[in-house]
């Protein structure tokens, strides 16, 4: 059930059928100069959309906006802070809460550790004050390491490179415009630098040029699985 799409007589009537609300977190981030700035939140909430398809969850509207850091000074990219994150994410929570949801699903498209900390840090925080909630936090990227390298040609793929490329071929065709050059960032590690454009200016970490709608359409259905599951799981979770 797509929350922004229905009406207050249907969200009452659906809500007799689950209590399991999924909210989508993605980023306006610059994805190398083939991808669109939105490609976090994209592909998260394209695939979620296909979840809601096999079970019978809501599906909120994504927040648009997250943590970005190594891309924070490349052009496009409108983040916001880890604080403001942990803000819109307990918000969100306790009033979906509050209307009589209790299983929350928090499902981030983008990987940055500052990012999943602040949401993690939310829902920690809600586990304490809200009684009888199940809150799951996670991202794709994450709980299917090792299954999307795999699946690349790419080793280390990562930021708008192969698989990410892949997966909005398999989305959104019509906004994938050619192919970045492979790339890698080349950060002075452990030194945090300010200008971090000068260090990675394609704001590329793979190969697009490996890329396909075929390895698009197997990642989502990886994706879609996995979070099929990890939903299936949720009854068997004590708070």
């Amino acid at each position: 059930m797509i929350l922004e799409n229905i009406t207050m007589a249907e969200f009452k009537k659906h809500l007799k059928k689950t209590k399991t609300l999924i909210v989508p977190f993605g980023t306006v981030e610059e994805h190398g100069n083939h991808l669109p700035l939105n490609t976090d939140t994209l592909i998260i909430n394209e695939i979620l959309k296909k979840v809601v398809q096999k079970r019978k969850v809501f599906l909120a509207p994504p927040v648009y906006y997250g943590v970005c850091t190594t891309t924070s000074r490349h052009p496009g990219t409108i983040g916001i802070t880890p604080a403001t994150l942990r803000r819109l994410t307990y918000d969100i929570v306790k009033d979906s809460y509050e209307k009589g949801l209790r299983t929350i699903f928090l499902i981030t498209g983008h990987g940055g550790g500052l990012h999943s900390s602040a949401m993690k840090e939310a829902a920690e925080k809600l586990t304490d004050e809200l009684a009888g909630i199940k809150i799951a936090v996670l991202c794709p990227y994450d709980v299917l390491y090792r299954e999307l390298a795999d699946l690349a040609d790419t080793p280390n793929d990562s930021h708008a490179g192969e698989i990410e490329t892949s997966l909005v071929l398999a989305l959104a065709p019509e906004l994938v415009k050619g192919r970045s050059k492979e790339d890698y960032p080349k950060l002075p590690r452990p030194f945090v630098v300010k200008d971090k454009v000068r260090y990675w200016r394609s704001g590329v970490w793979g190969n697009p040029g490996k890329a396909s709608i075929e390895k698009g359409k197997k990642a989502v259905k990886m994706i879609v699985d996995k979070i099929v599951d990890i939903i299936d799981q949720a009854d068997t979770i004590k708070v």
